[in-house]
């Protein structure tokens, strides 16, 4: 296995983290059988990218060993996000049969996650991801590690994530408040539903709390005891 040096630019935030925390404990609290989960949104631009590698991090952080694996073969979102400047071989690749699983499993910098990129653009990722391989691939892939975490493109857009969740344990549905109708989300939801993949539950993102009293004081008043409680331990 190759290794690798990511780079995460992002600016640390204390409200963030703890409902990435809080996602973590969800998902571990969903049983010991559910292992493969895909993260998906409505529509592109909701921060599903985001959230998954933060959830890659904290799964890592508390000793789980975690594959981020990123199953956009359509657009990719953590090469250039992640300063990956080496070429790397990806996803699209393996399924494509111009390379190996060793080949395109990287060990990160980051504690106990690995990634695998999604490659270069195919010209028919839903055929591609239908292929009996994909789902051997997953079957193998799954003794190794405690969580593998696929980033799929949004299932309101193109169909994809609907034909990965067939080989899922669980899915993540992934919604920005504000900026979905409704009748969207019903709809990208009955899609993914019909693919047989069993609901984890929903992620509501780029929720302003400072904006909404309810979360403002909710996150106020834990954030105050979280202080506290570091600060007593010292």
């Amino acid at each position: 296995m190759k290794k690798i040096t990511l780079t995460d630019k992002r600016k640390n935030n204390y409200y963030y983290n703890e409902a990435i925390k809080t996602l973590r404990t969800n998902i571990q609290l969903s049983g010991q059988s559910i292992k493969t989960i895909l993260i998906t949104s409505c529509f592109p631009n909701e921060g599903k990218s985001d959230v998954v590698l933060s959830l890659a991090q904290e799964l890592g952080s508390i000793g789980k060993k975690v594959l981020l694996l990123d199953a956009d073969i359509r657009k990719t979102a953590y090469v250039g996000r992640l300063g990956v400047e080496e070429e790397v071989r990806g996803l699209s690749q393996f399924l494509s049969g111009q390379a190996n699983i060793n080949d395109i499993i990287y060990e990160t910098n980051f504690e106990n996650m690995d990634i695998i990129f999604c490659g270069p653009s195919a010209p028919n990722p839903s055929g591609l991801l239908s292929e009996n391989v994909f789902q051997v691939f997953l079957k193998k892939v799954r003794e190794y590690y405690s969580y593998i975490l696929i980033d799929t493109p949004p299932i309101g857009t193109v169909v994809d994530a609907a034909v990965i969740g067939r080989y899922c344990d669980g899915a993540v549905f992934l919604i920005e408040p504000g900026n979905v109708r409704y009748k969207d989300a019903q709809r990208a939801l009955s899609q993914l539903e019909r693919s047989g993949c069993q609901i984890l539950g929903a992620v509501m993102n780029k929720i302003d709390t400072k904006a909404d009293k309810y979360y403002s004081s909710y996150y106020k008043h834990y954030g105050e005891y979280y202080r506290r409680a570091e600060e007593e331990n010292k």
